[in-house]
């Protein structure tokens, strides 16, 4: 029988299960090691269990699984009254190539519409002045599938934070995409 592909949100319970937190927090880490390599000083993380149970606690990170094995994830939430917005999406790179990735923005951009937003939106963190393979297929997939480019910040101001982590000039690139009724990403 082939395997189902399911996204649930997880309870707030769910963010105490160190098991299941630090398989969200590793999954993230091992996807973004590789989708952002030569963009942050070695050794940098994209997040943390505390973050990733905090998300859960929030109610904004959503999880696929193939049968009981988590495969992907996606972090939703309302950023105004129209807007809706998705990031931390990732997909286990043994399972690339048979749509979580696509099905997670799907999901997203339904419970955007469904929460009444009529925006969704999304960043991507891209090098400043040299060309990312990994970032540069996500910003042709993203316009592939509806996303469209409406400004480039610049990352410093923006996350001052995270600024000094950085091996690399960088800007992120924010897309939006209109969230019809009959939109399905």
């Amino acid at each position: 029988m082939e395997p189902v592909l399911t996204i649930a949100s997880l309870s707030a319970a769910d963010a105490r299960d160190d098991l299941l937190v630090a398989r969200l927090t590793d999954l993230v880490n091992e996807v973004y090691a590789v989708a952002e390599e030569g963009l942050w000083v070695p050794g940098t993380s994209r997040t943390t269990t505390d973050e990733v149970a905090g998300l859960i606690r929030a109610d904004e990170l959503w999880v696929a699984r193939l049968d009981d094995e988590v495969v992907g994830c996606v972090r939703i939430q309302r950023l105004d009254d129209h807007t809706a917005e998705f990031g931390l999406l990732v997909a286990a790179p043994k399972h690339r190539g048979i749509g979580v990735g696509r099905e997670l923005v799907r999901f997203a951009e339904a419970t955007g519409r469904r929460a009444g937003a009529t925006t969704m939106q999304l960043e991507v963190l891209m090098p400043r002045d040299w060309a990312h393979p990994s970032k540069e297929f996500l910003k042709d997939w993203y316009q592939r599938i509806g996303y469209r480019v409406v400004r480039v910040g610049d990352f410093e101001p923006a996350y001052p934070r995270l600024a000094p982590l950085l091996a690399t000039p960088c800007e992120f690139v924010i897309f939006h995409k209109a969230l019809t009724s009959g939109s399905d990403g």
